[in-house]
């Protein structure tokens, strides 16, 4: 797999020395655009302001809420989100899933386990988007046909015509509008909807 070099990656660490060996082994990576957090009060106006590729957080034992917050804060559904930790559990295990990190290693954060970790963790998170998106496409299609298939029924009724006739008809109306099938429909229904 090859991973851009050229990423702008934001660490969350309020250990100095941690932070440069994080920083060091995002170097020898190949990662040179990184910006260290030590304060995680702002961090959500920080990251804002950052518009980071990516962010690694590094946290010896969170709490639940501060696993959840950070998660939030620090955007994983919009960018890969690295979580490492000295130590967890079961059920920090789950609430790390359920707030979408793309990553989240236990055993603390290792010099020489950055670069793979972020990688899977890019990856992990590309695939989501993927799915995330193809799924709203699939909601988005789903709620697309039963307007349509709505509209459908409203001219089948009004006008007394088949099912293929209805549709032809929002297919002419669209075509000589210049307009989306979808767009008709949906004109249609909510005229339909007004005249009850």
């Amino acid at each position: 797999m090859v991973v851009q070099k050229d990423l702008k990656i934001v660490v969350v660490e309020q250990d100095r020395e941690r932070a440069i060996d994080i920083i060091d082994g995002l170097n020898d990576a190949g990662w040179r655009d990184v910006t260290v957090i030590a304060e995680t009060s702002a961090l959500a106006r920080t990251l804002n302001d950052l518009e980071p590729d990516l962010v690694l957080i590094d946290l010896a034992n969170p709490s639940r809420d501060v696993l959840e917050n950070l998660s939030e804060v620090s955007g994983a559904n919009q960018r890969p989100v690295a979580m490492f930790v000295d130590r967890s559990d079961d059920d920090m295990t789950r609430a790390a899933v359920s707030a979408g990190l793309s990553a989240y290693v236990v055993d603390g954060l290792k010099k020489d386990r950055i670069k793979p970790v972020l990688e899977t963790a890019i990856a992990r998170f590309q695939m989501v988007s993927q799915m995330r998106s193809e799924l709203n496409a699939a909601k988005l299609a789903l709620t697309e046909r039963k307007t349509i298939d709505r509209a459908k029924g409203l001219l089948m009724q009004a006008k007394g015509i088949n099912e293929e006739e209805a549709y032809g008809l929002l297919r002419k109306t669209a075509m000589d509008q210049g307009r989306k099938v979808i767009n008709v429909a949906e004109a249609l229904v909510t005229a339909s909807d007004l005249l009850r």
